[in-house]
């Protein structure tokens, strides 16, 4: 067997470390990276796979996000774009949007707040009339930690409320106005199976979505909704450089089998599989894209 080309290799793929970035204060910004993340904007080609349907993603300002509803407008969807106040990096992902041809909304919330969440609910079906595919992807993480007692009680609470209280709170509110053939994908994370101690409060938070999922997956099926969740390994987003130093940073994903972090892109296929009827017998399912570390 002929040994892969660097061109096949997907560990040449994308941007390896070091990355000369500096901290950002959270939240972070995609316009202030020094080293762009790649949401797929020169790669991602679509198939029609989710025409004329209605996809809210939280947290699609940069990122993972970004990506995926990059990816959903060129498969064919409407997005409304939740975010916090990162409002330069969510006119970015609305131009991509409207860009692929499909309609957009810009939603700024804190999903910390509970009734922030119902709103993001009702603009959303206020501009679309309904919801198709709900992608609950945003998430609170904060700087590492030298010491489990720096995890204050601020931030905990903050962590959970963001990461997964907003999806309970959210999820409910969406579901009057999902239909049969729906799908929800819920972003937890490799953090939810070899958790950093450092960051216990955001791997807590991880392992919760993955209960959260499976148990959502099997009593929204009975309404012909599937409930999916995407586990990314390391990724290049804004959250790296608002938590991490400058010595994390430089080398971030090195310790990758892939010896990189993922790129946005390379992320976004999943959402679409699992949104998409080539998923329809996928449900109550953690699909990781880890470059190679074993969930669990």
């Amino acid at each position: 067997m002929s040994q892969p080309t660097s061109e096949r290799d997907p560990k040449a793929k994308g941007k390896k470390p070091p990355f000369d970035e500096r901290e950002q204060g959270a939240p972070a910004h995609e316009t202030k990276m020094r080293t762009k993340p790649d949401h797929g904007e020169e790669s991602y080609k679509g198939y029609g796979r989710l025409t004329d349907r209605v996809a809210l993603v939280t947290g699609a300002d940069s990122g993972i996000g970004r990506a995926v509803a990059l990816a959903y407008a060129r498969e064919g969807a409407d997005v409304a774009i939740a975010y916090l106040n990162e409002h330069d990096d969510a006119k970015e992902t609305k131009r991509l949007v409207e860009q692929a041809g499909r309609k957009a909304v810009l939603i700024a919330a804190d999903l910390a707040d509970r009734n922030e969440c119902s709103r993001v609910v009702d603009e959303t079906v206020k501009a679309f009339g309904r919801i198709d595919i709900l992608v609950n992807n945003a998430a609170y993480q904060g700087k590492v930690a030298d010491k489990f007692e720096d995890i204050d009680d601020e931030r905990v609470e903050r962590t959970f409320r963001v990461n997964i209280l907003a999806m309970f709170h959210i999820v409910r509110r969406a579901l009057p106005h999902m239909k049969e053939g729906g799908a929800i994908i819920n972003t937890s994370s490799i953090q939810a199976y070899q958790p950093t101690a450092a960051i216990l409060d955001y791997a807590a938070t991880k392992g919760a979505i993955v209960t959260f999922t499976k148990g959502l997956a099997e009593e929204v099926i009975e309404r012909g909704i599937r409930a999916n969740s995407v586990a990314p390994g390391p990724v290049w987003t804004p959250l790296i450089v608002q938590s991490f130093d400058k010595e994390k940073i430089d080398s971030f994903g090195k310790q990758s089998p892939m010896k990189r972090p993922a790129q946005p892109a390379e992320l976004a296929p999943a959402y679409v599989f699992l949104a998409s009827d080539e998923s329809r017998y996928v449900n109550g399912e953690v699909l990781g894209v880890t470059g190679g570390k074993p969930l669990g």
